[in-house]
């Protein structure tokens, strides 16, 4: 069994069917998405109807913080998120919306847990952006393996015997042992939006029997993408992050 883990795809249709089709491509045969499926981007609704078939047909799914916006405030947001959740609340269909809103905030399935967040109080939206964090997370969610997303990067944080959380840097397509002795906690990275200055789509496979992570980069049309984004006259400056990855 492979298991493909797709996280803040934030309206970017191009690059999950990228991304959809490469770990296809490698044998995934079970899909979990970790949220923000929704804002930034322009393809609101065909990225939530396609991740709701997934869905259907046996897919696990937590909410994002774009998702759960949707349908309550976007206070915190800045103006481009903003108006990229308007255009959401605007094209998405009450299915659609609906479909967010049902969706649980955290997910546990034998030793492994998915959260959009982190799994230490997952309604507050917190970064897993250092071990500490990652050590919480993994405390709280109680299971050997969690599976983020939220932070648009690629992380490996693993357990160590001297007590803190260390972190490692993947390098993409390198499959990495996770062996089952110790607690592991890996960001997945972006979908629609990595922020490292690669526009490549990022997501992860984890190989449950054979006990190892892989981190994907899938370069897409990412112009195609950005173009969408000025014709449906959402803000210059996402479109620029979604060309540049930054």
């Amino acid at each position: 069994m492979l298991i493909a883990l797709l996280s803040d795809i934030h309206a970017n249709l191009e690059a999950l069917q990228a991304c959809l089709g490469h770990a296809h491509d490698r044998g995934a045969s079970h899909y979990v998405f970790l949220g923000d499926f929704v804002g930034y981007g322009a393809d609101p609704g065909s990225v939530v109807e396609i991740i709701s078939r997934y869905v259907a047909d046996g897919a696990l799914a937590v909410k994002g913080n774009h998702d759960e916006a949707i349908e309550t405030s976007d206070g915190y947001f800045n103006d481009a998120a903003k108006a990229a959740l308007e255009w959401g609340r605007a094209t998405l269909s009450a299915a659609q919306k609906q479909f967010l809103a049902s969706l649980p905030l955290i997910l546990r399935q034998q030793d492994v847990c998915y959260v959009h967040a982190s799994a230490e109080r997952p309604e507050r939206w917190d970064y897993i952006d250092s071990r500490s964090a990652a050590g919480r997370c993994a405390t709280a969610a109680g299971t050997t393996y969690t599976f983020c997303g939220h932070v648009h990067d690629q992380v490996l944080f693993f357990e160590t015997s001297r007590g803190p959380m260390r972190e490692f840097r993947p390098s993409p397509g390198m499959p990495i042992p996770v062996h089952g002795h110790r607690r592991w906690v890996a960001i997945v990275g972006s979908v629609g939006q990595p922020r490292d200055r690669n526009p490549a789509a990022a997501y992860t496979l984890f190989d449950p029997a054979r006990q190892e992570v892989t981190f994907c980069r899938v370069v897409y049309d990412a112009a195609a993408a950005a173009n969408k984004i000025r014709r449906c006259g959402l803000p210059a400056s996402l479109a620029f992050r979604v060309e540049l990855g930054i």
